[in-house]
Parts: C-alpha cells; structure tokens; sequence
C-alpha cells in the first residue's frame, strides 16, 4: 500500500474518566479502526484496576497498540513510547485501517503529533543519582519546586508525583543550560492530524472521577497492589507512583485507613485533571470539541469521515 506523505492520523484527548475509551472503541468500530494507546499508565503488566485499563473484551472489538508492553520495573521512555507509536501507525496504515491515537497523557501525545526530537543530551547517571538522593531527603515536591523555578512550563506539564519525570527534566537543564520545555519541541509532523477533544461540565466529570474510584476498590485495587508486591516488585518504582498505587501502598503498610486513600485520590485526580488541560486548551482551535455526554457519536463520525475522504480507504 501506498502511503501519501503525511497520512492520517485520528487523535483523541481529553481528561481522565470523560470517557474516551468507549468513545474510541465505538468510532474505530464504525471506521475500520485500529486503537494506539497514548496514556503512560497503560504500559505496564499487572497494573490493570488502578489504571483504569480497557477491559480484555473491550480490547477484543477493536485491535489495541501499546498496552502491556512491558513491566513495572522496566519504565518506558518518552523515547522508547514515540519510536513504538509511529510504527505502530506506520504499520496500522500499511493494513488499510484507520488510527486513532488515543489517550490523556499530553507528552505522549505532542511527541507523537508534533513529531518532537527527545533532547540530544545524554544521560547523566551521577547527576541523576544527586538529584534522586535530594528527592529521597526532601521530597518529590521540593525537587518538582526547584524544576518550577527553572522551567515553570515543564513544571506545569509533569506532575510532581512523577519522580521520574521531574529528574530527567532536571537532568537536561543541568546538562545543557537550556529549558527542558524548549528541547522537547523541536521536529516536524509526520501526519495530517484530525484532533478531537471531548469535555464534560467539571461537576459531572468529578462525579464521574469519584464512582470510578469507588468502582475501583470494588474490583479489588487493593488485591492487585498486594499481588505486585508479593511478586517481589519493591513500592519505590516509579510505576507505583500513579494515582492510585501510591495511596494503597500506605493502606497496606498502615500509614493511610481505606477512606483517607479514596479522598486523596479524589483530591490528585481532579489535580490531574487540571494539569491534563495544560496541554489540551479548550480555545485551542486545532481541537474540535465535544460534550461526551451529550453530543451524537455520528456528528463525531460525520467529521472524521469528512477529513478522511482523500484518502482511499482499506
């Protein structure tokens, strides 16, 4: 198959629990669709009621990419993740189907839409393990301050729960003399983007956020953090540092009761929600916005098929 030069590429955003899996499932269905995923959480085996990870029926309607492609204790890099979704897209288009990348982690999602260049500095195991050693004595939060006095966009985008994150942003400033946000956005698009955002009033959204939760804990998130500790995984990954995982760890250990958990995960969800739309602006006019609770999947469908008619179809 022959593939124009820019070829198409579907993306779907929007904040945590809006309901974009559904959403995308139901429009790849219809639209001979293939699923890559952008959302960090979903990479790692095991970590599957936290992350609130598409169930294996769901994933059996329409073909799914980047979703269990690796364990907790080995991180997938912004590197390694945009390297896999471009050829996983590559591939999908080479099948004569259509991708929809889909997913709230912005980072993700930019490198691959905007065709971002990791910055070029090398990594610095010393440096890194000064900063890791700082953050150990001071706290995650003090070393994401001292990010936000040296780069208060990079700041904005990481969350300071991501110890990872913020070290490496660090790490490159230290490096290099430049802004961490400045190195990650050089490159150019590879395809012809059709971005689509979805949104709910932020009253539903949170009550949304709080059943999902609740639901959560009624599947058993708490069995499923005690399993990946007995496999011998230790409670310092940075994997263990999502929403969720962290505050069942201190359930178990004792630090934390089972509603104090639930609260704080309210309470940093609706903060990453904040921090998603950072990255995701609802005047952004690249981004063509929907109410999912109330908007026609068919307006959704009309609009990509109307965007996709140059291209011939699979």
């Amino acid at each position: 198959m022959s593939l124009p030069e820019r070829p198409p590429l579907i993306v779907l955003v929007g904040p945590t629990a809006v309901g974009k899996t559904e959403t995308a499932i139901r429009l790849a269905e219809r639209l001979n669709g293939e699923i890559v995923s952008a959302d960090s959480r979903l990479f790692y085996r095991g970590m599957d009621i936290g992350t609130a990870k598409p169930t294996l029926e769901e994933r059996a309607r329409v073909p799914h990419h980047l979703i269990d492609v690796t364990t907790p204790e080995q991180s997938w890099s912004l590197a390694v993740f945009q390297k896999a979704a471009d050829g996983a897209i590559t591939a999908i288009h080479h099948r004569g189907r259509l991708p929809f990348l889909v997913g709230g982690t912005g980072q993700y999602v930019r490198a691959v839409t905007h065709g971002w260049a990791p910055p070029a500095a090398a990594p610095n195991p010393a440096l890194r393990g000064v900063l890791e050693r700082l953050a150990a004595e001071q706290g995650h939060d003090w070393l994401h301050a001292k990010l936000a006095r040296l780069d208060p966009p990079a700041a904005d985008r990481i969350d300071p729960r991501n110890l990872r994150r913020t070290v490496r942003a660090l790490e490159v400033i230290l490096t290099t003399g430049q802004r961490f946000s400045d190195q990650s956005q050089r490159g150019h698009p590879r395809y012809h983007l059709l971005t689509i955002g979805l949104t709910r009033p932020r009253p539903e959204l949170y009550a949304r956020i709080d059943a999902r939760i609740e639901a959560m804990f009624a599947a058993g998130l708490l069995d499923e953090v005690r399993a990946l500790l007995q496999s011998g995984l230790p409670p310092d990954l940075p994997a263990f540092s999502a929403i969720g995982y962290r505050e069942c760890l201190q359930v178990l250990a004792g630090q934390m009761s089972l509603e104090q958990a639930k609260a704080e995960m309210r309470r940093a969800t609706r903060t990453f929600v904040r921090r998603q739309a950072n990255w995701f602006k609802p005047d952004d006019p690249a981004i063509h916005w929907f109410d999912a609770g109330t908007t026609p999947l068919e307006e959704i469908e009309t609009l990509i098929r109307r965007f996709c008619s140059p291209y011939p179809s699979g």
